[in-house]
Formats: structure tokens, C-alpha cells, sequence
């Protein structure tokens, strides 16, 4: 071991030292309990050799650190963590001391990977104030899981070369620089501070393209983008357009494209027949995989459809595995919409009538706008004998559809009159017909004549996440949320728009959507599972988190504006979540207000609101491996999770796992998903947009490992009585339908997944 040549990064050789290496391993275990300096160098030792590499050896210690992770002994991540932090460190500073915040800058803006701008808007004298505010050991408590996500997806660097030019802390204080630059002066600084605390402390969690691309040249930094087309070939082609330019820009992309004539309806009166939509869900198929993203996977886009499609029979199947690529369009996710009427049919073993939109005028339009005027239009249609139509029964086709989201895992829904009753627009002028690539987003759209037209609106919605792992009293909200909400609003002002529809829709409105992650930690610090969840602490804790939200951006109004479309929300006219969501809740926890919602209605009314929406439960992956916290709202699956990325092999291990192994509620050990259904519906009355809910189940709870159509169909209605907006994944835990395959040949407790494929839309 003692004659091995190390070549250094200059490329000089020297002899191994093996007391330096020792000194690196023991600033990796210092003062971090049930792990040992001495396990990682002698499972290390094993790999080197004469020629190594100075970096090779370092790489060496990261892995032996991070093979070492179990449930016996879980802080390795830390000092897997720590090793990296102090690889980076040689790699960002030549040294393991940082480097002024200045010369980093400087030295970012020539190579033209940071905004020059940032020397344009701060003094030389506030840069470095700035760096004063910087805690560079901060980095030293980040897991394994975290810094390989951040020196693999985050942090600026040269991808062809590998070099990195910045370390973690550096890009949280330059993200928070570059949010509150045009902020005034005799605040600017502290927001800064207080911005840049609170995203380094896991406090607000930021989505992938604002962690990766503020503060870089790149301006464009929404990850949900909602298209709708309207049932014309212009509309259809604006409609690719638009896929196309957001797909390179790495958003994910929800299309509504429920309004386009099905097959056989009559073109330029009955000049030509029309050839259905599946030829152009293939085109938006092709639209959304033109582009890769990042060079690492394509795009990602999911459709949405309304149930009585004259077409449905043949569109709910499009992604399964049966039949030929001329009749299936497998690789875009699909959301198929109900409303009130269409489940009345069912409880009444009743039929649903398929109809064209084009051959029933005013259906579509009022299918999310008004309920009464559907219900109408839609009875005279079924006694119409004229209209082309077809009958079926709605147990047959409800079970179709729940068959094919069992199968696929893929299908999703959205309940659109619920989606419009509670959301935060006026539903007769700013109706919800669609949502986005993961179902938590619901913002108005209006389709696109031409690419450029002036009056369409492409919806653009900004995430972040609060992380309820650091909350101990719901005042505690009050901080992280107002941040939240103003380094968004100021993301919405800073960022480019390559189309202007999007432009215009979101100065409109500037809408938010700021969510929940770590809160299974949450859950388990306060002694509740999701099987027996506590629901009246969850609505209290939800109440806070609402109001401080929504009080923050009525803040934000009297201090820079109201939106200019505050008139079209709910909100301008002082009406609040609370006041609108579906009243069956009311049987899970009884209605309270415990914060002082009156006099923010009177303040909405005088003032409006900045932000036209602030609440999305969206998924969360990478950003819950960065602020070591559980998936979004999810129970999580396994104590460690091994994540199987493009970045390699990350495991991660449950916050707090020795002294709260006995109070996580694991994702397979749950019999039913009526105690976390139960949750998203508390969740839901204080919430303007979605929750991305997933219905999950383990076979072996079931009798001959089936899971019965019968109690699928008992959760769908539950979800819509009690005001459910969209459902996500189906998810089965012998793997079928799953985006994280849980490998079967391994133990529950070490769940090896792989990294979903629509990152752009989670945070």
C-alpha cells in the first residue's frame, strides 16, 4: 500500500499518503455518531492501485462511504455526503478553503456560465457582503443522495469536460441574488439573506429548472406548461408549435385536446370526412419526443380527454401493450375527464352517451363552466335522433377506464367540475379545461389560432414546496411561505418566454404553485400514520399554510400591484379555498377558521391578489433527496430507498430513522388508500390549484392477490365526493403500473427505484 504512485490532478506523481487520506476520512466522521473512520479506508484500500488518480482515490471514498449506508447504519450517507463536499471543493477552489464569492463570479460570468448581469445589478462592495452571508458548512450536512444530485444535475459546470465551477451553497446565495436583484435597495439585502437561509436550510424547496438554471443565462424556468388546441388544423399546428418550443426548453407539457371532432364527423360541410384524433395525438406525441432533454430523455407530455368522447372506446387503450403502433399512441400519458353527471350514471347503473364535440355545439365549452347548462345540452342531445351517437354502459365503460389505469399505471383523471367549483377563477369567464404533466395544475388556457396569436393563453405555473419536516407550530409557516411566494413572483418577472401566449397569459396572472414536501417526517414526528391519520391537526397545519400563502401575496399586491387579471379570481372578490371547497369534507373534520381569515378577505377585496393561484401538491424527487426529506405527500416506500438515476446508484435513508423507524407508515404495509385519500381531501378545501394524488395498492391485502373492480370503483367516487380534483399514478406493488419498479428479488425495507422521467415537472 505504502509504494503506490497517486498522479495528481497537475499531473505529477507522488507516493500514496496515506495519513492525508485519513485526515479527509476523518473530517468526513468527525462528530457523526455509528460510523467509523476506519470501515471506509479498509473497504477502500481494496480498490487502489499504482496510477491511481488523485480523484479516482476520492471517487474511491465516496463509494465505500455510500456501500456502506444500511438501516444498521444509516449516517454513512452523511460522511458519503461530506466526501463529496470536500471533492468539490478541490475541484470549485483548488482548495478545500472557499474562494471570495467575487472571483467566483467574475471568473463564471467570462467563461459565460453565470448572467453577466449579476455584476451589473450588485457593487463589488454588496458582492461581498453577500459572501459574508454565505455558511459554507452547511454543505457539510447534506446526505450522499443530495450532493450527488447536485454536482450531477445542479451545479453549474462544463458537461462536455465534467468541471464544476461552483459548490452548493455558492448557487443557493447566487439563486437568491439573482431572484431579489431588482428588489429596492433598502431591502434587497436582507431578502437576499433571508431567501438564501431559507432554501439552504431546506425550509422552501426550489423546483429542478430554478435549482439548475437561475443565475446561468438560461431565462425560462416554469416547469408546467398547459396547451390546449382548439378542433382546427391552424390550432392543432399552433398547437405542435408550441410543444415543440417548450419541450427544448425541458418543461413538461399537459395538452387538452378533448374538443377535436372524432372520426367520420363532416369537414367543410361534408366536403371531406374527418380522420379522428388519434393521427394528431400522434403528432403531439411526435412534438413531444423531438426534443431531448438535457440530452438525457425526451420529453414528457400527458393528454386530456373528456369521457363521452364519441372516440373514447378506442382512446382509453392507447397505452397499453395490445395492438399495433397504427392504433396505439403509448408514449404520452393520458387524463380522462368526468364531472357530476357522468358518476350519477353510474351510481344509477345508468348508460353514457358518446357524442363528437363538434356535432353538439356549446357541449365542450360547458362541460367545465357551467354543470346545469351541460347537463342540459346533453340530455337534448341523447333524445336527438338526428345526432350521430353511441350508448354504453357507464359500469362497462368506468370499469374500462379503471382496468386500463390498473394496467398501465398511466391513465389519469380529472373530476373538471370540481377542478372549476373550487379553483381560484371565476368558471364563466376563466374555466379550468385541462391539467398538466403530473395533474396538479389547474390554470386557464385558450387555444391557439396561429403560433404568434395575441389573445391565446399557454399556462405557465412556477413550483416550490414548503418543508413541513421544519415545522413545529403553524406559525412557523408565516417566514418560509412569504419567501416562497416572493422569490417566485420575482421569477415570473426575470424569466424569458418563447411564446407569447405564454407571455401573456402569465403576466395576466402570474400564477404559483407552491407545495408540500417531507410530509411523511412531519407526520411521523407527530405520532399519526397515514392508515390512521390525525385529520383535524393536518387541517389545522393546512389552514396555516393557506393563509400565510395567500396572505403573503395580498401583501405583495399592496406593496407592487395586483395582477392584471385579479378580477377574474376569485380572490378580487375577498372568497378564499375555504369558502368554496365541497362540503361533504365537513364529515372528516368539522369546519373551523382558527386563522383571521375575515380580515384578509377584506384586505383581498381592497387590494386583489398578486398571484392568481399559490397552492399545487406536485410530486418532489431530486428536491426531497436534497433536503433529505420523504416524497412531497407521499408514505414513503422503503426506510432506504436506492434511487437507480442516470447519476448511478443513491440511497437514501428516511429522516430521523432510529428514532422514528416505529412511526413511518410504509407505502405497502397500508391496506387500503382511504386514509391517505382521506388526507388529500382535508388537504384539498385550502388548496386553489391540484394535489398530484396517487391511489396505490398491495395485492397481498387481497384475496386471491386481486384487487376487485368494486373497491377501485368505491375509492373513485370517494376521491370525488369529497371535491378530489386529479388522480396521478395507479400505483401496484408487484410492480405493474409503477414508474418505480420495486425490484421483487429485494427486501421492502431497501426499495431499489429508478428515477421517474418527468423531472421537469417535479420540484
Amino acid at each position: 500500500m505504502t509504494n503506490i504512485q497517486v498522479t495528481k490532478r497537475d499531473g505529477t506523481t507522488e507516493l500514496l499518503d496515506l495519513e492525508k487520506m485519513h485526515d479527509v476520512v476523518f473530517f468526513a466522521t468527525e462528530n457523526i455518531t455509528g460510523v467509523s473512520a476506519s470501515e471506509v479506508e479498509i473497504k477502500s484500500h481494496l480498490s487502489f492501485f499504482t496510477g491511481i488518480t488523485s480523484t479516482e482515490i476520492q471517487e474511491t471514498l465516496i463509494k465505500s462511504a455510500a456501500d456502506l449506508i444500511s438501516e444498521e447504519t444509516p449516517n454513512y450517507q452523511f460522511v458519503a455526503g461530506r466526501l463529496i463536499n470536500y471533492h468539490l471543493r478541490k475541484i470549485v477552489y483548488g482548495q478545500f478553503e472557499p474562494k471570495p464569492l467575487l472571483e467566483i463570479i467574475k471568473g463564471n460570468v467570462e467563461r459565460k456560465a453565470y448572467d453577466p448581469e449579476i455584476l451589473e445589478k450588485y457593487t463589488e462592495d454588496e458582492i461581498n457582503q453577500l459572501d459574508g452571508f454565505i455558511n459554507h458548512t452547511r454543505d457539510e450536512v447534506q446526505t450522499y443522495a443530495a450532493m450527488e444530485q447536485w454536482r450531477g444535475k445542479y451545479l453549474v459546470q462544463n458537461r462536455v469536460t465534467g468541471e464544476i465551477y461552483e459548490t452548493p451553497q455558492v448557487a443557493y446565495m447566487m439563486i437568491a441574488a439573482t431572484l431579489f436583484a431588482e428588489y429596492p435597495q433598502e431591502t434587497r439585502m436582507q431578502y437576499v439573506k433571508d431567501y438564501y437561509d431559507a432554501i439552504s436550510t431546506f425550509d422552501v424547496s426550489l423546483p429542478t429548472p430554478v435549482m439548475a438554471g437561475v443565475r446561468t443565462p438560461q431565462r425560462q424556468f416554469s416547469s408546467c406548461v398547459l396547451i390546449e388546441t382548439a378542433d382546427s388544423l391552424d390550432s392543432i399546428n399552433a398547437t405542435t408549435s408550441s410543444i415543440v418550443k417548450y419541450v427544448s426548453q425541458k418543461a413538461g407539457i399537459g395538452i387538452g385536446a378533448g374538443s377535436i371532432r372524432a372520426l367520420g364527423s363532416p369537414i367543410r360541410s361534408g366536403d371531406a370526412y374527418h380522420t379522428g384524433v388519434i393521427p394528431f395525438y400522434k403528432m403531439f406525441q411526435a412534438a413531444t419526443r423531438s426534443c431531448s432533454q438535457g440530452g438525457v430523455r425526451n420529453g414528457a407530455a400527458t393528454l386530456y380527454y373528456p369521457i363521452w368522447h364519441y372516440e373514447v372506446e378506442d382512446l382509453i387503450v392507447l397505452k397499453n401493450n395490445k395492438g399495433t403502433e397504427d392504433n396505439r399512441v403509448r408514449h404520452m400519458d393520458y387524463g380522462v375527464q368526468f364531472n357530476k353527471l357522468m358518476y350519477e350514471r353510474l351510481i344509477a347503473n345508468g348508460n353514457i352517451t358518446l357524442f363528437s364535440p363538434s356535432d353538439v355545439p356549446g357541449l365542450y365549452e360547458s362541460f367545465f363552466n357551467d354543470q346545469e347548462e351541460f347537463k342540459r345540452l346533453y340530455e337534448t342531445a341523447e333524445r336527438n335522433t338526428r345526432l350521430r351517437k353511441k350508448t354504453i354502459r357507464a359500469i362497462d365503460l368506468f370499469s374500462a377506464f379503471m382496468e386500463e389505469r390498473k394496467n398501465t399505471g398511466r391513465i389519469y383523471l380529472m373530476n373538471v367540475d370540481n377542478a372549476n367549483s373550487h379553483s381560484a377563477f371565476k368558471e364563466e369567464v376563466a374555466p379550468i379545461k385541462q391539467s398538466n404533466l403530473c395533474c396538479e395544475i389547474n390554470l386557464p388556457t385558450k387555444p391557439l389560432d396561429d403560433f404568434n396569436d395575441p389573445e391565446a393563453e399557454i399556462a405557465l405555473c412556477t413550483l416550490s414546496a414548503i418543508n413541513w419536516g421544519n415545522i413545529k407550530k403553524p406559525e412557523d409557516f408565516e417566514k418560509p411561505c412569504d419567501l416562497a411566494v416572493r422569490g417566485l413572483d420575482a421569477l415570473l418577472t426575470y424569466q424569458n418566454y418563447p411564446v407569447k401566449a405564454a407571455e401573456n397569459s402569465t403576466m395576466k396572472r402570474r400564477p404559483l404553485g407552491v407545495g408540500i414536501i417531507n410530509l411523511a417526517y412531519w407526520m411521523a414526528k407527530n405520532d399519526m400514520t397515514y392508515t390512521n391519520p390525525n385529520l383535524e391537526m393536518i387541517d389545522e397545519y393546512t389552514e396555516a399554510w393557506s393563509y400565510y400563502l395567500i396572505k403573503a401575496s395580498a401583501d405583495l399586491a399592496k406593496e407592487q400591484g395586483a395582477c392584471p387579471g385579479t378580477d377574474e379570481t376569485k380572490y378580487g372578490d375577498g372568497i378564499t379555498p375555504n369558502q368554496t371547497y365541497k362540503q361533504e369534507v365537513n364529515e372528516l373534520v368539522p369546519h373551523t377558521e382558527r386563522m383571521p381569515w375575515e380580515s384578509l378577505r377584506e384586505q383581498l377585496k381592497k387590494t386583489g391578489i398578486r398571484n392568481s393561484t399559490l397552492m399545487a401538491l406536485m410530486p418532489a424527487e431530486t428536491s426531497a433527496q436534497i433536503s433529505n426529506s420523504t416524497n412531497g405527500i407521499e408514505p414513503p416506500r422503503a426506510f432506504v430507498s436506492v434511487k437507480q438515476s442516470k447519476h448511478g446508484v443513491l440511497k437514501q435513508v428516511v429522516p430521523e430513522y432510529r428514532r422514528l423507524k416505529n412511526k413511518y407508515d410504509l407505502l405497502w404495509d397500508q391496506a387500503s388508500p382511504v386514509g391517505y385519500l382521506q388526507i388529500m381531501a382535508v388537504m384539498q378545501k385550502y388548496i386553489d390549484q391540484g394535489i398530484s394524488v396517487n391511489t396505490s395498492y398491495n395485492p397481498s391485502f387481497y384475496e386471491d392477490e386481486k384487487i376487485p373492480m368494486s373497491e377501485m370503483l368505491q375509492h373513485l367516487l370517494m376521491f370525488y365526493k369529497y371535491g378530489g380534483k386529479q388522480l396521478y399514478y395507479f400505483n401496484t406493488n408487484d410492480g405493474q403500473g409503477e414508474i418505480d419498479v420495486g425490484k421483487m428479488d429485494q427486501p421492502l425495507e431497501e426499495d431499489i427505484t429508478d428515477e421517474d422521467d418527468c423531472d421537469s415537472c417535479k420540484i
